[in-house]
């Protein structure tokens, strides 16, 4: 049949059923909890140069719809009948971005002749090295990332490579789940294989491959009709990140979006250093990397429901990613957190297309999403490697409605697990899994309630890891009025009283320890002082605000479970003064932080760091960041004060000269 208009939509839907397929039998057959409940997964059918035009609908990582294979695909030499490949080294291709995530992808052929890849990857919950679950904030390097399969055949012709299969289960935690997890891979290609011969024998192979690109090019039309909407200019938001290492500064996220016709470019230039932490990104500099470009995925589809999420999508985009940068790391530089700096990307991306559409997009996500993972021993003294799931907050308040709470924003993909099934395969007992009164940003709409989770462990030598622990000093900022979120909080429990975590994402306990986790809660959108005061009212009967924040916060008093309406008119009259004036209101951490590091000393730091050496950029942030604290030529001004400084590191230094 002609594919037109008609039959290419036809096509599009036959390709995601197939992605759906994959994505069902991935879910349904895995061993983690990681990947059947909380579905960090992802399923494509990529085009025979990789580019991705069909993913699920509902199941898995969105991160992923427009990723392009070919840089791992050209990788190996020759592809035949049965072969499947596997990488997940961040720095071969930069398809897989940090250790846990396993892509494997399997040629279809039609006559001996290759007509797409059916890929996919799971974030696997161990893969080995040095801390439990393979990824803390505190690693350098990424050989400390567990083991690194490079691109290869992990079955050939249809035969196992057994010498890499047992390197791997030899390399990990728990290689009973790891394994059952990539059979699960296994069955899940080999199911796209199927449906993708299905659809080749209902359209036909000429038509198939012909409506592979019609369908990349129809979702470029519908992404560039829908940017044709912004207007044009350039619109810069940076955001931070808590630290840039264990204990370290805060750690910058900056975004310049140009808005040029139909067409996009996101400039990093502004953004931290390559740091000797985890939270570099690998993205290879390719400027249409798919994690460098969630936020531009997120904002289009929000615009326009209707858009097709394909490599096309994002073929009118351009991401600039200076290299030895966050946003671009060089080897050996460890990435296992790079989800957090992806997450803090995607709130900047927003953030910027907020200042260019201030009535059309919401209030800031909390950017602060921690993956709970546990590795302790049941009564049998087996070794248990789980995730609990994800703990962190709502979605910022939007133009129309409040943020959904504990859930959506930079959720994104990311269920959260029942207590029941945790407390099924892991020996922990839930105390509390809910949310948390008083955590979101005030607002005409408020922001997405944060999450809590408090549980019990029962042996000795338990390690907890909290991937992405964040928002425990800056606050999701609030938008057109409306007021920052709450911050986040980790703490253990004990005979010996709490001890508090901040930010720290390994801890180690005992039995009869508690710990407890709170999400930020996100930015509320508007003015809380135009909230109805029957919202609140519903809000403070629901528990979601206490009759002290509803004063407070709102100026609306409550008597009796009923408004009363004078005085809440006398008090939103004295409120009225105190609405935040800017577009977004960061809160008091990141208003004190900004004052003394401006915009114009972040352009002179960026300038002097990309001038020096990659492997000094973080060691010479921190020796900046100490003076500038320390208040070292405060005297001079800014400019003279900066330049100093480096004239200081530069003669005590030489190796920078």
């Amino acid at each position: 049949m002609a594919i037109d208009g008609r039959n290419l939509q036809i096509l599009a839907n036959y390709c995601a059923a197939a992605a759906d397929a994959m994505a069902f039998t991935l879910m349904r057959t895995a061993h983690s909890t990681f990947v059947k409940e909380t579905e960090d997964f992802s399923c494509q059918i990529v085009s025979r140069s990789g580019l991705a035009f069909a993913s699920p609908r509902s199941f898995g990582a969105p991160w992923y719809s427009g990723i392009d294979y070919g840089p791992v695909l050209a990788l190996i030499d020759s592809y035949q009948q049965g072969d499947i490949c596997i990488t997940n080294d961040a720095y071969a291709g930069n398809v897989a971005t940090h250790s846990p995530d396993i892509h494997i992808w399997k040629p279809v052929f039609y006559q001996d002749e290759i007509v797409c890849f059916v890929v996919g990857h799971i974030h696997n919950t161990d893969v080995g090295g040095a801390v439990p679950a393979s990824l803390s904030r505190s690693l350098t390097d990424i050989v400390q990332e567990g083991i690194r399969i490079p691109p290869l055949k992990i079955i050939a012709g249809g035969q196992l490579n057994e010498e890499v299969a047992r390197i791997m289960r030899l390399n990990v935690r728990a290689p009973e789940q790891n394994w059952g997890d990539f059979n699960a891979q296994i069955a899940s290609v080999n199911i796209g294989e199927r449906k993708v011969q299905e659809i080749i024998a209902r359209f036909g192979v000429d038509d198939f491959i012909s409506g592979i690109e019609g369908i990349l090019d129809y979702a470029e039309q519908q992404a560039r009709n829908i940017i044709a909407t912004i207007p044009d200019g350039d619109y810069f938001y940076a955001d931070y990140a808590d630290e840039d290492g264990e204990g370290g500064y805060p750690c910058r996220i900056a975004v310049t979006l140009r808005v040029t016709g139909e067409t996009l470019a996101l400039d990093y230039t502004g953004s931290d250093p390559q740091l000797m932490s985890s939270l570099n990104m690998p993205t290879g500099g390719r400027e249409r990397h798919p994690l460098a470009l969630v936020g531009v995925t997120y904002v289009l589809s929000t615009l326009d429901r209707s858009l097709l999420l394909n490599a096309g999508t994002l073929r009118p985009t351009r991401a600039i990613l200076p290299p030895g940068t966050i946003m671009n790391c060089e080897a050996p530089a460890a990435v296992g957190m790079r989800s957090l700096t992806c997450a803090m990307s995607q709130i900047a991306t927003v953030g910027a297309f907020s200042l260019a559409m201030p009535q059309r997009l919401p209030a800031n996500s909390p950017g602060g999403n921690s993956i709970i993972n546990i590795r302790t021993v049941d009564q049998q003294s087996r070794t248990v490697v789980a995730s609990l799931g994800p703990v962190g907050g709502g979605a910022g308040g939007t133009p129309q409605h409040d943020g959904p709470d504990g859930s959506g924003g930079l959720s994104a993909f990311l269920k959260n697990t029942p207590i029941e099934i945790n407390e099924a395969e892991v020996p922990v007992l839930f105390h509390r899994y809910g949310l948390v009164a008083d955590s979101a940003g005030a607002g005409k709409y408020r922001g997405g309630l944060a999450t809590e989770m408090a549980f019990e462990v029962f042996a000795p030598n338990t390690t907890i890891t909290a991937r992405n622990r964040n928002r425990s000093v800056f606050a999701s900022a609030g938008a057109a009025g409306g007021r920052a979120g709450s911050t986040s909080w980790f703490r253990t429990r004990s005979a010996t009283g709490t001890t508090e975590h901040g930010n720290t994402d390994v801890i180690h306990c005992g039995p009869g320890d508690v710990i407890a986790i709170k999400g930020p809660g996100a930015g509320g959108y508007g003015a809380a002082s135009q909230r109805q005061p029957l919202a609140v009212l519903r809000d403070v009967r629901c528990g979601f605000v206490s009759l002290q924040a509803a004063q407070r916060d709102y100026g609306v008093v409550i008597v009796n479970d009923e408004v009363d309406y004078a005085q809440t008119e006398q008090r939103r009259a004295a409120m009225v003064a105190r609405d935040p004036a800017e577009h977004f209101d960061v809160g008091e951490a990141r208003r004190e932080f900004e004052a003394l590091w401006t915009p114009e000393r972040y352009q002179l730091l960026t300038a002097f760091l990309a001038s020096s050496p990659v492997v000094w950029r973080h060691f010479l942030k921190h020796q900046l960041f100490a003076a500038v604290k320390a208040g070292q030529h405060a005297d001079q001004p800014l400019v003279a004060q900066m330049a100093t400084l480096f004239a200081e590191l530069r003669q005590r230094f030489p190796a920078l000269t």
